[in-house]
């Protein structure tokens, strides 16, 4: 032991000047603490209360003679005393025990200031005989029960449990020891072990330490040892050990036996423990005055030392160590706080002690990582880096590990620093930085072995104890291609191995093959990211994955209880992005697409990008612009062979007239071919809307002189003027009258009114045009829809066309003007002669008798008599053949109806102006149809109204 350092980890409290009060007169027998005090019980019977200033708060008598045992409890403040009292006979013995409840003193207009006596038990009695009391400790279970264990100098335990206030008590007792030399079996000190639901006691004699098990009935007795102590050297650890004091040493037993020993030389007048340390109390051989170590057995050294006078007793309270001395002076000894000691190490270097010490005393792990970066400190100063890593390492998750690894930064120091890095991740607390520097370190020390066992080593889950995308950047930057791919796949970053492969290694079909290998989602996302390199370098395999994807198969679909789930199946729109350089390919993916998907919901969006992409003009490619010249000369001898034929194709070219130049490849006019198709396919007859945006193929067309497919679309969409206008701009004469024998025939359906848009086209052509200009004036004479003036009007703005183009026209027509002359004016001659015959009927009828000639009956053909009724229109009738109130001709009045019912009905049609305007704007000649009213008198027919109400009617 003379080994141990000695320190002074406590220091005095009191300076000396703490003494028990002069009040207490009497000589200190027993004490105990507890509750914040103090309780000290005298030879005179007398206990005295002191506070923590040693003040005196009260005393009361609590025996008559003297007070043996105190002990104050610490669930309840009650104390309770063990002395002698009068005898009030000689039969009765002298010693009791008392139970007195602090928080209750004796009622007001007492003699004296005394807590109540709760209970007062005699100790002795007939069952359990008197002995001199060498021991007493008081065991709280749970409250009100007290187990109070009374050691006796012949070996005897008396026990008693129970509510000792109500004095529901039962008494048992427990032997250790028999003889006749009592100086061996005397019980000297006593101890409780409670674990859980188990209660155990201690029993020390001079001779013997043994261990009853009180939840046995009858407690059984295990002997632990045949060595002992004498009395006040007994005391137990935080840890339920028995400690007991011996000469030679310090002893520890637990429930099994002796535990450790401790070698401290001296008669150990007392033993305590206190806060993990053990304190010891050792008689001074030379003279009167004492020794008081206390020790730190875990980190084996002796935490204070001093001589003390002649101690008499000793005890713990307020956290303080309590010395009192047989001159009732007072020693007071506290702890030094964690930072003081820690100082006192720190100014020693005695860093390994002071890690011990905050270790062995619990302290936060912030305080023990601080002692340790000190230390750590201290050793690199010292430039023992090696183990200046090891204590820093220690320190991981306390403290900032830039700290550290600034410090280690030299090249020369990069197996330290690889080693602080590598527990970093161990314990995850690494960072980004702190895993790209570690990478780096592999790198440049060339350890692939433990590159390798850093980036295969997992968490027993298969996650890495680093940031793995910080991985795969620096082992990918350092050319460590495979390390980084297999951290890449183990962690499953779809993006980073397909970034490896494609960008770093160039391995396409790999990467193909892993995105096959992939969820669909998984395939569709990293198609989006990476099929641009797929597609330039390849592009097939790009497509049939893509079409894989897309297109719905046996192994997309999942059966369940109710039938069949479909997986939702992205849209080829979705990756339009990635053919942004490879046009082709786009148009091939798309095609295939479209070729097996019918009813794709996205349908019309894939038709226009098809559109667009046929009618392009810039849709190039190298092994296009790379053709020789003879090849591009075949092309262009075969487009202006087309432009000879008519093509509607190159049509185009001659609106411009300044560009003729039109060079199309085989390609383009294979794609051309392509649209045009298309255009058909997806809006047919029986279609209502086309599967295309209308508009934007019009555009399309228009911006790609695609005359071909302009046509289609404004035929289907009616806009006939439009399609006749595409012939007009490209002066394709032998087309446009076609179009209008197409589409100018009213009979099925067409607009008469585009041949007068022809005769006006080539009325301001400025050419000769007589050919077609005589082919459009048979057809406009045919269906008679202009007059001759106004096609004389018309052609005379061309200063090309002569007159001998019209002048069969003009005779026809003149000929056929003069037949319908011819034919009027004999149709008024006979309306003449029928109104003249007319009027003189009408005037015989006013003036002349009418002589009634029949002699039958209109009606029953029977000879006619009387009475008879003859009506002016030379019919007859009997009476009786005619009805009732008949005043009109039977024969007669069916025409004559008719012809008023025609009356009434023109002098309605006169008045509805919206059918005058109606038959004006459908009529081929509006001025017939105004001739037309004229004739029938209805136009003419005006009414004067009174000045009053001035109204006229025409019609």
């Amino acid at each position: 032991m003379y080994q141990w350092r000695k320190f002074e980890f406590f220091e005095e409290k009191s300076a000396g000047k703490a003494v028990i009060p002069s009040e207490v007169s009497g000589n200190i027998q027993c004490c105990s603490s507890g509750r914040g005090r103090i309780a000290v019980g005298c030879d005179d019977g007398m206990v005295a209360l002191l506070d923590r200033g040693f003040k005196l708060s009260y005393a009361f008598q609590a025996h008559g003679t003297s007070v043996l045992f105190i002990q104050q409890l610490k669930q309840r403040n009650f104390l309770v005393t063990v002395g002698e009292d009068e005898q009030a006979s000689p039969q009765l013995p002298s010693v009791c025990l008392k139970v007195f409840d602090l928080d209750k003193m004796q009622p007001e207009g007492s003699s004296t200031t005394s807590p109540f006596c709760v209970q007062i038990v005699r100790i002795f009695t007939n069952q359990f005989p008197e002995a001199k009391i060498t021991s007493f400790l008081v065991l709280e279970e749970a409250p009100p029960i007290l187990l109070i264990t009374i050691g006796l100098d012949n070996g005897s335990i008396y026990c008693i449990k129970g509510d000792v206030a109500r004095e529901r008590i039962t008494r048992f007792t427990l032997q250790v020891e028999t003889g006749a030399d009592k100086s061996v079996t005397s019980i000297t000190g006593l101890g409780f072990r409670v674990e859980a639901r188990v209660l155990q006691l201690f029993a020390v004699t001079p001779a013997s330490i043994s261990l009853f098990n009180l939840n046995d009935q009858p407690p059984r007795r295990h002997t632990l040892d045949q060595i002992g102590c004498d009395t006040n050297a007994v005391t137990m650890s935080d840890r339920l050990d028995l400690i007991i004091g011996r000469p030679e040493a310090v002893y520890f037993y637990e429930v099994d036996g002796r535990g450790p020993c401790w070698a401290f030389d001296g008669e150990k007048k007392f033993i305590g423990w206190f806060r993990g340390y053990l304190l010891c109390v050792i008689a001074g051989q030379r003279s009167n005055r004492d020794m008081f170590n206390i020790y730190d057995l875990k980190n084996r050294l002796i935490a204070h030392s001093m001589v003390v006078g002649n101690v008499s007793h000793f005890l713990c309270e307020w956290g303080y160590i309590v010395l009192i001395m047989s001159d009732k002076k007072v020693l007071c000894i506290g702890e030094k706080d964690m930072e003081s000691k820690l100082d006192m190490l720190f100014k020693k270097n005695l860093y390994t002690v002071a890690i011990n010490l905050v270790q062995s005393q619990q302290a936060d792990a912030a305080a023990t990582a601080e002692v340790l970066r000190k230390y750590a400190d201290h050793l690199y100063g010292k430039q023992d880096y090696d183990e200046a890593m090891s204590q820093y390492i220690l320190t991981i998750g306390h403290l900032e590990p830039s700290y550290v690894i600034q410090k280690f930064l030299d090249a020369q120091r990069i197996h330290n620093l690889t080693n602080y890095l590598e527990k970093l991740h161990e314990k995850g607390l690494a960072s980004k930085d702190h895993t790209t520097l570690l990478l780096n370190c592999y790198t440049k020390l060339k350890d692939v072995e433990k590159l390798n066992k850093f980036i295969e080593d997992g968490d027993g889950h298969g996650e890495h104890k680093f940031d793995v995308e910080t991985a795969i950047r620096v082992c990918r930057a350092a050319g460590y291609h495979e390390h980084a791919l297999y951290v890449a796949k183990k962690a499953e970053r779809h993006e980073w191995y397909l970034k490896l492969l494609l960008e770093d290694l160039g391995s396409y079909d790999e990467a193909l093959q892993y995105i096959s290998s992939l969820e669909p989602d998984e395939v569709g996302a990293t198609i989006k990211e990476y099929g641009k390199i797929l597609v330039e370098h390849r592009p097939a395999e790009t497509v049939e994955t893509l079409l894989r994807l897309c297109i719905v198969d046996q192994d997309s679909t999942k059966k369940t209880k109710n039938g069949m789930h479909l997986v939702m199946l992205p849209s080829p729109m979705d990756f339009i992005k990635i053919f942004v350089h490879s046009p082709k390919s786009l148009m091939e993916f798309l095609e295939k697409y479209i070729g097996k998907v019918k009813d794709s919901p996205a349908q019309v969006e894939i038709h226009n990008t098809l559109l667009e992409l046929y009618l392009s003009n810039t849709l190039t490619f190298p092994s296009i612009s790379q053709e020789n010249s003879n090849e591009r000369h075949d092309l262009e001898v075969g487009k202006f062979k087309q432009i000879a034929n008519g093509s509607k194709i190159e049509s185009k070219g001659k609106m411009n007239n300044a560009n003729k130049d039109v060079k199309k490849d085989k390609d383009h006019i294979e794609r051309q071919h392509k649209g045009l198709a298309l255009l058909k396919n997806a809006w047919t007859n029986d279609m209502e809307q086309p599967l295309y945006d209308v508009f934007l193929a019009i555009i399309l067309c228009q911006m790609n002189t695609f005359q071909d497919g302009l046509l289609f679309l404004y035929e289907k969409m009616k806009l006939y003027k439009e399609v006749i206008a595409c012939y007009m701009q490209t002066h394709d004469h032998e087309g446009l009258i076609a179009c209008c024998k197409k589409l100018g025939d009213s009979t099925h359906g067409g607009d008469q009114s585009l041949w007068v848009d022809v005769l006006n086209y080539f009325g301001e052509l400025g050419e000769d045009c007589s050919k077609e200009v005589k082919e459009v004036l048979t057809y406009i004479e045919r269906d008679n829809i202009l007059p001759p003036i106004v096609v004389l009007q018309t052609l005379s703005r061309n200063p090309c066309l002569t007159l001998s183009v019209v002048k069969d026209y003009i005779a026809r027509k003149l000929e056929q003007e003069s037949r319908l002359i011819e034919e009027d004016r004999r149709s008024i001659e006979k309306y003449q002669e029928d109104t003249a015959s007319m009027r003189k009927e009408i005037q015989d009828l006013r003036t002349n008798a009418r002589i009634f000639q029949l002699s039958k009956c209109t009606a029953c053909t029977f000879t006619l008599d009387l009475p008879a009724v003859h009506f002016m229109c030379m019919h007859s009738f009997h009476l009786r053949c005619l009805g009732d109130n008949e005043k009109e001709c039977p024969e007669c009045a069916p025409e004559y109806r008719s012809i008023l019912e025609t009356k009434k009905n023109l002098e309605t049609n006169a008045r509805d102006q919206n059918l005058f305007f109606q038959k004006l704007k459908n009529s081929r000649d509006g001025f017939s149809v105004i001739a037309d009213y004229f004739g029938k008198g209805i136009v003419s027919k005006t009414t004067i109204t009174s000045p009053e109400s001035p109204q006229m009617n025409n019609m």
